[in-house]
């Protein structure tokens, strides 16, 4: 199967979410979707990036589009890190990691020296049609809501259903 990429339709995939119900690409076709990979509830780098979602999310909602997070952590982990910080979007869990890895977004990573493995920052813009708009890699947590705000209002400006 080939990775994924901007243009290709998203891959199917079935998870849990924090709101009680099971999400699929069927859940969002026909609205624009924003999926972003972070790799752990409650750590630094993943309260500011979801923190600026949260901040940002009236924006998100005049534009109609979604936004789910998605992390290994489980619904219990992610409640606690919903209401800790007040967050107004769904999370999904991915505990065993089956489609962090058919996304790509589950590799090895290193720090001080160890090699683990782990989400490498994502996300991923999703076109009401089911197709991949748009994939940011390697995404620095601090304002990159605000660069998928601005990435939105172009290709949405030439978006025609």
């Amino acid at each position: 199967m080939p990775k994924i990429s901007a243009g290709l339709e998203i891959r199917d995939f079935s998870l849990p979410c924090s709101d009680g119900t099971i999400v699929s690409p069927l859940t969002f076709r026909g609205k624009w979707t924003i999926l972003y990979f972070y790799p752990k509830d409650d750590t630094s780098g993943c309260t500011t990036e979801a923190c600026n979602f949260r901040d940002n999310m009236n924006e998100y909602r005049k534009r109609n589009v979604l936004v789910y997070g998605v992390s290994p952590d489980d619904l219990e982990s992610h409640e606690k890190f919903i209401t800790k910080n007040s967050l107004p979007f769904p999370l999904l869990s991915d505990t065993s990691h089956e489609m962090l890895e058919d996304y790509g977004v589950w590799q090895e990573k290193s720090m001080y020296g160890k090699t683990y493995m782990g989400i490498v920052r994502t996300t991923i813009v999703v076109d009401p049609d089911g197709r991949i708009a748009k994939i940011f890699n390697d995404v620095k947590p601090d304002g990159h809501s605000k660069e998928i705000l601005n990435y939105l209002d172009i290709v949405m400006a030439d978006w025609t259903l």
